[in-house]
């Protein structure tokens, strides 16, 4: 494995194509010249913008909670320094940036004098996913990482990483890195190089880690540049109003690809090895009542898992009811097969042990009024398991299964799986338009 130096540019303007092209060539001639007689070369796979604004780690620092490098992990230094946080200002400590908490961040920094905001932590964005991605996938990475504080235009760092080697003695298969820091304002104007970056008749992905915003220009310049544009609905902070935004992104026929979507897969397995036997599958017409338990923090999940059982089982949502309380309790109804109406319920579980995904899945049963029918089914997770699930009672007999997750639900190891077979989810976007529906009686 050979890494180049970093080279860096420096520059109180915003950066040009030329400069950045420039240091990449400069980069090549070096590697070529310390190593003649291996060579290196440039990666033919595809081009990827990663959006990667880690506010919070940010956000911590300038607050005094937070001395560690502003990476975009959530590790162990990160985790307390968030419990610190929550606990100074009155919120439940759970080690996770909710959307209360990252409000109350946000609310504290404002309240600073701009000229008393330092930051001291390393910044090295940009760099944390070669080791997932690279090695599968070497090609062209353009990170784009915002910056608090006052606009000083837009600095790069360029850098090549070669951890593939074609045959003993081959020349090594090299990933660019183009990693971009700025404010929101600076990045927003050099969009259009951005785009330009992505190199000719290779695959585009953008991958935008956080919320969607089609009405942001940075955004919609990568959106409209990217074949591919990846999200993860595990970090939106409203998730059933930017699910109506993804609705609307996929009937302007952008490829959408959701990362949380692929860690309903076990659950979505499980249900459908229920029904595989063909007595069961008769009775699965009769069900007509669906639990679904998540997390509390997000709803992203249990809407899409919902999504995708109505879609399959044909069910067209005519009413939406939110009675609230302590687990925030949802009611959705449907009619389904020959008008018969069923009940969806979506509750968000207060959970002491949190897990790495913020709205995880933690149980599912689905029912019927009719007693005769062979259809009750219960999963539930194998880390939460299914008390209140069984706790609910029913007269009839229910299948259960216990429902391992991903091996890992990391988004670098869903994007690296990502990269290698893009193109249009037709199972997705058949769910998520049966979300929207969903989502839209609230109007």
């Amino acid at each position: 494995m050979t890494t180049t130096p970093l080279v860096a540019l420096q520059r109180p303007k915003d950066i040009s194509l030329d400069e950045i092209e420039a240091e990449l060539s400069a980069i090549w001639h070096s590697q070529s010249a310390d190593a003649p007689h291996q060579g290196a070369t440039r990666a033919s796979t595809f081009s990827m913008v990663v959006y990667e604004p880690e506010e919070f780690q940010q956000l911590l620092a300038a607050l005094g909670f937070y001395e560690g490098p502003i990476d975009g992990i959530h590790g162990p230094m990160t985790k307390a320094a968030v419990q610190d946080a929550q606990k100074s200002y009155g919120l439940s400590i759970t080690g996770r940036v909710d959307p209360l908490t990252l409000a109350k961040l946000r609310e504290e920094f404002a309240k600073k004098p701009s000229d008393r905001i330092k930051f001291s932590n390393p910044n090295v964005r940009g760099f944390s996913i070669s080791d997932a991605i690279a090695v599968q996938n070497p090609g062209r990475i353009i990170t784009l990482c915002p910056m608090l504080g006052a606009d000083q235009g837009v600095t790069a760092q360029v850098s090549a990483y070669c951890p593939v080697q074609q045959g003993s003695g081959g020349s090594l298969i090299c990933c660019e890195y183009i990693t971009l820091r700025g404010t929101k304002a600076a990045l927003e104007r050099v969009g259009d190089l951005v785009a330009s970056l992505m190199i000719h008749d290779l695959p585009k992905f953008v991958w935008w880690k956080a919320t969607p915003n089609p009405d942001q220009a940075l955004f919609k310049v990568l959106a409209e540049s990217c074949n591919c544009l990846i999200l993860d609905s595990c970090y939106f902070s409203d998730p059933e109003s930017e699910f109506l935004k993804i609705q609307e992104l996929i009937g302007e026929d952008t490829y959408i690809a959701d990362l949380n979507w692929h860690r309903l897969q076990p659950w979505q397995e499980l249900m459908a090895a229920a029904f595989d036997p063909p007595e069961r599958r008769a009775s699965l017409i009769e069900a007509d009542q669906l639990s679904i338990d998540y997390e509390k923090g997000n709803t992203a999940q249990a809407f899409l898992y919902l999504g995708w059982i109505a879609s399959r089982l044909d069910w067209q949502p005519i009413a939406l009811k939110e009675t609230g309380g302590d687990y925030d309790l949802k009611y959705i109804t449907f009619k389904g097969a020959n008008q018969r109406e069923i009940t969806a319920e979506l509750a968000a579980i207060p959970t002491a042990d949190w897990g790495e995904i913020l709205g995880d899945l933690v149980g599912i049963r689905i029912t019927s009024t009719n007693l005769q029918a062979n259809c009750c089914t219960i999963l539930c997770s194998e880390t939460t398991g299914c008390m209140r699930m069984e706790a609910g009672g029913s007269a009839q007999a229910c299948q259960t299964e216990v429902v391992s997750s991903l091996s890992d639900q990391k988004a670098e190891f869903l994007l690296s799986q990502q990269l290698q077979r893009w193109g249009h989810d037709v199972l997705y976007e058949e769910s998520l338009a049966v979300v929207a529906k969903i989502l839209q009686l609230h109007g």
